[in-house]
């Protein structure tokens, strides 16, 4: 697998600063299963091209990659991998080109910034599915000029017709740290069998890899979802991260009286509508002191923490990580005392009751309950409104008949993965009473977003209020 990259330009040869690799030398770094080997064509001040080429070993191939097997008997020893740009191609770059990727130069630190006139080729790219639209819907929209060769299967025997394999050419102007995350991002993208486990880590190197890029990028869930092997649930937690709570426009800045009316619902998403939904109830129900249950990486608490209303607020979850990155969005740590002052952030289950959560005057749950089994919903309910008893309750969950309004969902299963249930309208209607005839309160059930004509809107929320009989006590 050859990678070779070219810019023509004055001082065309400063690009080997910028890479951190000698012209005049051949180098190479191990990577798993093999060797990548780095080493310039050419390099004068009119043209300076460097190739990175991919020796991947076979035997090691077969031996390291027990954890991705094939789908065929001789899958690990015939196979395509010592010959394509594959998720090995994407660990090369990065450490073959690890100073370029984090935007340093120490000889020449002016060039980082500067846009050259970069042409790239690698031989060969597979496309399993989508072939050359998908390349093209990958690459076009990030102001590239695409060309694609298509490889016959044999050509001494054309009636075999094409094959699912392409030599891409790619012309366009970037700093040299953009073009190589877009490589490092988008090849793994076309690749069906990465060589490395997708876990958490993987989210966080992609956010980082497509920080500057990646959230206006027209195709980015299904960059997203190739990219992280189409699991579920990293997917979401990527695709929920790409659009900063800082984002997240407030009613007043886009010009509409309330953030469910239909002209906001086309500028902002549906978890961010609901987000504003539960500030706004939480605003107009006077509260001061508010729980965030189930606060996940804080999205809502950054839209409460903007608002001098509420003095008091603590965000619980049961996700270590969550808080964690919660942490980071609310910059808690470098927080002034006053405002650090508002804001707790505790670990711990909706199902189990803690005198912490007790003596607020509202909760926002946003998205949870439906994350619960049902047998333990019981345990939930008397948490919330038989023990901490806020004033306001503000909740908001699925609602299963808007399924079949998405045109890729197949209608009989959940949002998500980690779903336990999801309720029609009538059931959540039916539990929303209960609880309000269990515990004391009074109930107005509201749609959140777009209601479509006997389906309803594709989330519903629930505003509860203590009874007033039922707070005086």
């Amino acid at each position: 697998m050859l990678l070779q990259l070219s810019t023509q330009r004055p001082q065309a040869r400063d690009l080997s600063y910028l890479l951190h690799k000698h012209p005049d030398r051949v180098q190479s770094v191990e990577i798993p299963s093999g060797r990548a080997h780095i080493f310039y064509p050419q390099a004068d001040d009119q043209v300076c091209t460097v190739c990175l080429a991919l020796d991947i070993n076979p035997v090691r191939l077969a031996r390291d990659n027990r954890q991705n097997a094939a789908d065929f008997a001789l899958g690990d020893y015939v196979n395509d991998r010592p010959y394509v740009a594959s998720s090995y191609l994407s660990v090369a770059l990065a450490k073959a080109f690890s100073t370029a990727m984090n935007g340093t130069c120490q000889s020449k630190p002016e060039l980082v910034g500067v846009e050259m006139p970069f042409q790239v080729r690698i031989a060969v790219l597979p496309a399993p599915k989508g072939g050359e639209p998908l390349i093209r819907s990958l690459f076009e929209p990030l102001g590239y000029t695409v060309q694609l060769t298509r490889h016959t299967l044999d050509s001494e025997f054309p009636e075999w017709g094409d094959s699912r394999y392409y030599t891409l050419a790619l012309t366009g102007e970037q700093t040299l740290q953009t073009l190589l995350s877009h490589l490092y991002v988008l090849i793994p993208v076309l690749d069906s069998r990465k060589h490395y486990w997708v876990s958490e880590a993987e989210v966080e190197k992609l956010l980082e890899k497509g920080k500057d890029w990646l959230e206006n990028h027209p195709e980015n869930a299904q960059i997203t979802r190739r990219y992280l092997k189409g699991l579920h649930r990293l997917t979401r937690r990527a695709l929920d991260r790409l659009q900063a709570v800082e984002d997240v426009p407030k009613p007043e800045e886009v010009g509409e009286e309330a953030p469910n009316t239909e002209a906001t619902e086309h500028k902002v998403r549906l978890h961010d509508q609901r987000l504003l939904l539960a500030r706004e109830e939480l605003k107009a129900a006077g509260a001061e002191s508010v729980l965030d249950l189930g606060c996940g990486e804080g999205r809502l608490l950054k839209l409460l923490m903007n608002e001098k209303q509420f003095t008091r607020i603590l965000g619980m979850d049961v996700s270590y990580r969550s808080l964690e990155i919660a942490k980071g969005r609310l910059h808690y740590d470098t927080l002034p005392p006053k405002q650090k002052d508002r804001l707790t952030l505790m670990q711990g289950a909706l199902t189990y009751r803690a005198h912490r959560l007790e003596g607020y005057d509202a909760a926002a749950i946003v998205e949870v309950i439906e994350h619960l089994e049902l047998d333990r919903l019981e345990s939930f309910e008397w948490v919330v409104f038989g023990h901490a008893r806020p004033r306001t309750v503000v909740l908001t969950t699925p609602n299963r008949e808007y399924n079949q309004i998405f045109e890729t969902m197949d209608p009989a299963t959940f949002r998500h993965t980690d779903h336990r249930f999801e309720w029609t309208r009538k059931e959540f209607a039916d539990w929303v009473t209960l609880v309000g005839e269990t515990h004391g309160y009074e109930a107005v059930i509201k749609p959140v977003g777009e209601v479509v004509e006997n389906v309803g809107a594709p989330s519903q929320m629930a505003v509860f209020t203590l009874k007033k009989d039922e707070s005086a006590e």
